[in-house]
């Protein structure tokens, strides 16, 4: 039986000569794999394009309960992300955050605020001109509220300590080994501020921005065991001043 979907490609392996295989966060179903017949005709080619990561599509799946691995027929783009194809900076983001999202969502469970949220903000980051550089630390902030592994901000003094094993800020050091000192700490109260529309106006240098970004990598391992190490950030840190 055939299902309509809408779903985020998060990535593509292959799988044999004629098929790969897409592995998709759905917005009903959650996280699901579909087998996509590879070829070099036309019909093939056009069929590869609707899957490159973060692709937005809508199509029919044919899930057969006890299967882990389905079929999909009549795939089409939900809205083109041009932009984020051609421009190399918002490429390398997209790749960062296609691998950070296939490490993190796991569940085959329905999941409707985080599909919302992953649809609105990839259609955002293909139309926005200024605050690029920050968007992944944005994201990366944002995304763990709905992970359900966001800092408890309200916890804040200035001058507090961040205990990262436990999400809080204490005002003596705590007795983790994973903790930020005040200075460190004062990033994560200032990343809860942020909103989409005001990313252009936090002027963090390359240094700070790629130690925000190692911070809250630690901080995604430290509850999050399938993480494991990516590849992507090294490329994400050699891209902004």
């Amino acid at each position: 039986m055939y299902e309509k979907l809408n779903g985020i490609v998060l990535h593509v392996i292959r799988y044999s000569d004629k098929n790969s295989i897409a592995h998709i966060f759905t917005d009903t179903r959650g996280r699901m794999a579909f087998l996509v017949p590879q070829g070099s005709t036309k019909s093939a080619r056009l069929r590869n394009a609707l899957f490159m990561p973060l692709s937005i599509i809508e199509f029919e799946g044919r899930i057969i309960p006890g299967k882990s691995i389905h079929s999909f027929k009549d795939a089409q783009s939900k809205f083109p992300l041009a932009r984020i194809y051609s421009d190399p900076v918002k490429n390398a983001i997209a790749m960062f955050v296609s691998e950070l999202l296939s490490r993190s969502i796991q569940e085959s469970e329905e999941n409707r605020g985080l599909f919302q949220f992953l649809e609105t903000t990839i259609r955002l980051l293909d139309d926005m001109d200024e605050g690029v550089g920050n968007f992944h630390i944005w994201f990366l902030y944002n995304l763990g509220i709905f992970l359900g592994i966001q800092p408890d901000v309200e916890t804040y003094r200035n001058g507090y300590w961040f205990d990262m094993l436990n999400g809080v800020f204490t005002p003596s050091r705590p007795l983790s080994t994973n903790v930020l000192a005040p200075r460190e700490a004062r990033v994560i109260a200032l990343l809860a501020r942020m909103t989409f529309s005001n990313l252009h106006r936090y002027k963090f240098n390359r240094v700070q921005r790629n130690e925000i970004l190692d911070t809250a990598l630690t901080y995604y391992r430290l509850h999050n065991s399938t993480l494991g190490a990516l590849r992507s950030p090294e490329i994400l840190k050699q891209l902004f001043e």
